[in-house]
């Protein structure tokens, strides 16, 4: 039985650990055994995914129980800001992985190779690069009109992103002014706002990449370039994905009538996710699309 034990919470037995470890290891058995060949790897794989998923249900459910319950103390609280604070952390520290990767290679690997000529005698380096054929992309079997790759620009479905991002920052902030004055109608506007704006943003990254593929030979396999650009912003897309089902999780709370002025967290960690989504969008934009 959960107790507060001198102001600890203790939370009762829970079988949602292991049952999640082992979702978690047949799916990564099951993904490492279908890229091996063997037949029947898939199914262990969507086996190990629909226990994940029955889990997360079940699970957070349990959690929004005892929240809604009265069950969480003040330690609750501050326990679950921390680890919420912990993981965004991690989060900043695998986009700086990335972002440090294309630093590394326009600004340092790059020029060296250029000015030593250890490729190949005449190696140039420039950026924009597909790697050893320069602006042509590599894909052998592509029609020679389609075989020069462009760059993707920013003004045009970038900025538009960019303009829907900064607003969707904006009006979860004002859904949360709303529960903070108690204005549900505020609040639930605002989340639904907020993720029809999230929805906005991955179609229209959907349709880049789609015409990056047909119109612009922009692929990932064009070279450091294309691996750059679609490893950083299609991890960045996985990560609104996330936070915008999220936010579709926290409106079907709010009509429900879950949240207080006093005891929202739960809201709050999805408008701490979403805000660090809005930051890393931006240096994206800037250092990936613009510069």
């Amino acid at each position: 039985m959960s107790a507060a034990n001198g102001g600890y919470y203790l939370p009762n037995p829970s079988p949602w650990p292991i049952v999640t470890s082992a979702g978690l290891f047949s799916l990564a058995l099951g993904f490492v055994l279908a890229i091996n060949g063997v037949g029947f790897g898939k199914w262990i794989a969507i086996v190990g995914a629909a226990i994940l998923i029955w889990v997360m249900f079940r699970w957070f459910g349990e959690v929004i129980g005892e929240s809604e319950g009265g069950k969480y103390n003040a330690q609750v609280d501050r326990s679950f800001r921390w680890g919420m604070s912990w993981f965004i952390f991690s989060e900043v520290m695998f986009f700086a992985a990335f972002f440090g990767a294309l630093f590394y290679v326009r600004h340092w690997a790059g020029p060296w190779l250029g000015d030593t000529e250890l490729l190949w005698p005449g190696f140039d380096f420039h950026w924009p690069s597909a790697g050893p054929k320069g602006p042509i992309a590599i894909e052998p079997d592509m029609t020679p009109a389609a075989s020069q790759f462009s760059p993707m620009g920013a003004w045009g479905i970038p900025a538009i992103n960019t303009a829907i991002l900064l607003s969707s920052g904006a009006t979860i902030t004002w859904a949360h002014w709303g529960l903070l004055k108690s204005n549900r109608a505020q609040l639930i506007t605002g989340l639904f706002l907020t993720v029809a704006l999230g929805v906005t943003f991955l179609s229209l990254q959907a349709f880049e990449y789609i015409h990056a593929y047909t119109a612009m030979g922009l692929t990932m396999k064009t070279g450091i370039y294309g691996a750059t650009f679609f490893m950083l912003t299609g991890f960045h897309g996985f990560h609104v994905t996330l936070g915008t089902i999220m936010l579709i999780v926290i409106l079907g709370r709010a009509l429900k009538g879950h949240f207080r002025p006093d005891h929202h967290f739960g809201f709050e960690a999805v408008a701490w996710y979403w805000h660090f989504v809005d930051v890393v969008w931006l240096f994206l934009f800037i250092f990936v699309y613009w510069f």
